[in-house]
């Protein structure tokens, strides 16, 4: 029966509108959906499949409720669906072949000789277009083999893992050049003299009243010997003025205040201050030990060896 859109229009337009929906929501990033997720293709091909199924579904369900009709109802439902958009000729002849079946009035000449109970079987053919899927998903099944099993692709999984590997591996490029990011793993000894200024004018704004100004120690200890308690050396620094000394009675933690790129910059001028005798120092804390810079201690030991 007629219908006011046609069918080779409303497939089209229904398959277009979940096609676009897929794009706009899925990220793919600058590859279409469907080439970078290969599921994304299958189930538009699936789709796509029932969309041509269900209207030749329903196609064969009009043609053989129209022959059902008596004459005076097929004229009236002619009349009442003259509209002007019609199927035309072409869309029907597709459907016809990918059906190939038969009109009512020619079953007799297919009809089977065997009754069940007064049913009779019809000798269609498998419709053309089942056939074509059956052989679609065979040549389906020999890709998948032999590019998977035999030509070793990646699968779901390891894709996944790759794309996770991938993304970590930005993540720490990225971590290395951002240094509001800054942490004790990767902190780093600033030695040129506009860092050390900055560190500098960070200090005498929040340092000073425990440290003071020549980091002699007041309340805090002094800063300018050898003596620490939760260590010396960059990262132990930044570690303890990021996080904070000890607990009760030990430096605050500043990593709300300053930012760690800040941080950095206070803790090498802090360390830039080394062996620079402030005048009546505070005394060494009992709980502080010497500090000795790793890489000069291999150097020592190496030294003492080869003697």
């Amino acid at each position: 029966m007629k219908k006011l859109i046609p069918s080779y229009v409303r497939v089209p337009l229904i398959f277009a509108i979940v096609f676009g929906a897929m794009e706009y929501f899925i990220d793919s990033g600058n590859q279409p959906v469907f080439i970078k997720y290969p599921m994304v293709l299958l189930f538009l091909g699936v789709f796509l499949f029932l969309l041509v199924a269900i209207e030749i579904v329903v196609s064969a369900v009009d043609t053989v409720t129209y022959h059902l009709l008596t004459e005076e109802q097929k004229k009236q439902l002619d009349e009442a669906q003259s509209l002007p958009f019609t199927e035309s000729e072409f869309y029907q002849n597709i459907i016809k072949k990918l059906t190939r079946s038969n009109k009512i009035e020619q079953e007799a000449d297919i009809m089977l000789e065997h009754n069940y109970d007064g049913i009779r079987e019809l000798d269609n053919v498998l419709p053309p277009w089942w056939v074509y899927l059956f052989y679609g998903c065979i040549i389906f099944a020999g890709i998948y083999l032999v590019r998977y099993e035999i030509l070793g692709a990646d699968n779901q999984v390891q894709e996944f893992d790759k794309e996770v590997a991938e993304a970590k591996i930005a993540v720490d490029e990225y971590n290395k050049t951002a240094p509001d990011m800054m942490n004790k793993e990767k902190v780093t000894l600033l030695t040129d003299a506009t860092n050390i200024a900055a560190g500098k004018t960070i200090f005498m704004k929040n340092c000073i009243p425990c440290h003071r100004p020549d980091a002699g120690g007041q309340i805090g200890p002094n800063l300018t010997d050898d003596m620490w308690i939760n260590g010396g050396g960059i990262k132990n620094v930044f570690n303890t003025i990021m996080e904070g000394g000890r607990d009760g009675k030990g430096m605050v933690s500043w990593k709300a205040t300053i930012k760690p790129s800040d941080i950095q910059k206070v803790a090498s001028y802090v360390l830039s201050l080394q062996g620079s005798k402030p005048v009546n120092p505070k005394p060494t804390e009992p709980e502080a030990k010497q500090w000795v810079e790793e890489a000069t201690t291999k150097v020592a030991s190496k030294v003492v060896a080869t003697k």
